[in-house]
């Protein structure tokens, strides 16, 4: 039995009446034409049996895949769970869809020995966050692009929000109210895991492997300046962003005696902030009477609830695009720091 040939590219155009390259922006490049134009073509295509132009066959020929593989620090159930990196991801999508490219997710925490192969496809990458093992860089193809997100990659460009003068700030918003027991709750800056209170024999990681020590910078710098030493702020560590993992660590600090309980606590995300509150609420503690809490990030579910979060915004959607164009050539890969915006709420008035 001899199978119908399949139509092709320059088959739908001669039958539309239009160039090859028309037809192919129509499929990968639908910012080069008209809404109008790009839907008739799309319409006919269906119609004719024209499902787009073969990806095998453009990659042998261009050397390009028309695909951004994005490495996620976490899990991908985290990652499209977390407020904080789906409005990334849907920022990068955003971009690559308009240009034509698809968007490839990949996890170096769970599938970090099979990134290399699976990212092989890929013209370049995305890394977000703090990842598990820094060997996976030297496996990535080097001669693709690369851009970090809330990482820093020696010679590469990186996305950054401007974590220790935010920090910094609400920090030096909170201590304008009189504190007896300042604490800070950190998240993942221990070197080795740590999901509880912080000792003094807990290396930490530094700078250049995650943001959070500048955010704790930036919380320290405040204390010094308001005459509170902070080598005497208890501070504690949270291993997972999430309320299943932030509970007993924050259980533990609300259940100290009423003398050691901390009066405010400096949070390094939205989810820590909002999980003290749940959990301080059902305790019966006062916010902010008995316990003024701030976070970082400005997720919508902070802002809704009430009382409502004193937080720092960050537009982590807008990072996602700026990280997509720098990937695709549409703006200079060259290293950003966005700035964010102090929300106060009524958890730090």
């Amino acid at each position: 039995m001899v199978l119908p040939r399949r139509m092709t590219l320059k088959d739908l155009a001669d039958e539309l009446g239009v160039s090859t390259a028309t037809v192919s922006n129509a499929f990968n490049r639908p910012d080069q034409l008209s809404s109008k134009l790009r839907e008739h073509i799309l319409t006919e295509a269906r119609h004719m049996g024209y499902s787009g132009p073969d990806a095998r066959a453009r990659s042998l020929r261009t050397g390009r895949s028309r695909i951004i593989a994005v490495i996620l620090a976490e899990s991908l159930t985290y990652s499209l769970n977390d407020a904080v990196s789906s409005e990334l991801l849907s920022g990068i999508a955003e971009v690559l869809d308009t240009r034509g490219h698809t968007l490839l997710l990949l996890s170096g925490r769970q599938n970090a020995a099979s990134v290399p192969g699976a990212s092989s496809i890929a013209d370049g990458f995305i890394i977000y966050g703090l990842m598990p093992s820094l060997k996976l860089f030297s496996d990535l193809p080097p001669e693709r692009s690369l851009v970090a997100v809330d990482f820093d990659i020696e010679d590469h460009a990186t996305v950054h929000v401007d974590n220790e003068p935010a920090c910094y700030a609400i920090a030096r918003h909170a201590l304008r109210t009189p504190t007896r027991r300042p604490a800070v709750i950190n998240l993942r800056l221990t070197e080795q895991p740590c999901n509880g209170r912080i000792d003094g024999d807990q290396a930490l990681l530094s700078a250049e492997r995650t943001i959070t020590r500048a955010r704790l910078a930036g919380f320290q710098r405040a204390f010094a300046e308001a005459g509170i030493d902070p080598a005497e702020v208890p501070m504690w560590n949270i291993e997972e962003n999430t309320f299943e993992v932030c509970t007993p660590v924050i259980e533990e600090i609300l259940d100290l005696p009423d003398d050691e309980r901390p009066d405010l606590l400096l949070c390094m995300s939205d989810r820590i902030a909002l999980t003290v509150v749940t959990l301080a609420e059902q305790r019966g503690l006062r916010i902010p009477g008995d316990l003024r809490i701030t976070g970082f990030d400005g997720i919508a579910e902070g802002q809704y609830r009430a009382p409502r979060l004193t937080t720092v915004r960050q537009d982590s959607t807008e990072k996602g695009r700026i990280a997509a164009r720098m990937i695709l050539g549409m703006e200079p890969a060259q290293s950003r720091v966005m700035t964010t915006e102090i929300m106060i709420g009524d958890t730090c008035p």
